[in-house]
């Protein structure tokens, strides 16, 4: 039972990412992460045995154990990677912050220096 439901699980992801990106509600480079899990899943799902041969040849006593050490590590990877995106971002818009406040100064000078003209043709008529 547990076997045919992983097999669902999967095929249920891979078609809720495939909607995800063609409708851009995902990145592609995060889309690739998640259809490559949910092929893990389904294959391990398909082939239990592959599992088992894994946990045999790490030397684990479990295949459960195998499991929640992989998921750990993916799970450490996706929240390492998420936060250097994160960092990216918060860089990207400090920067445009600061261009952003550069313009709009040189912005309020040319409507400075347009008002004092303004004031000075008004004067002379």
């Amino acid at each position: 039972m547990i076997v045919v439901l992983g097999i669902v699980l999967s095929l249920i992801a891979l078609g809720l990412v495939g909607w995800m990106l063609l409708t851009r509600r995902i990145q592609e480079k995060y889309a690739v992460l998640w259809i490559l899990i949910a092929l893990c899943v389904l294959i391990l799902g398909l082939f239990p045995q592959l599992l088992l041969w894994a946990t045999a040849l790490i030397g684990v006593q479990l295949p459960a154990n195998l499991l929640f050490a992989l998921a750990i590590l993916l799970l450490l990877g996706v929240t390492l990677h998420l936060s250097w995106e994160l960092s990216r971002a918060e860089d990207e818009i400090r920067r445009l912050a600061e261009e952003s406040a550069i313009a709009r100064a040189r912005l309020d000078q040319l409507h400075d220096r347009m008002d004092a003209l303004d004031e000075r043709t008004a004067g002379e008529e």
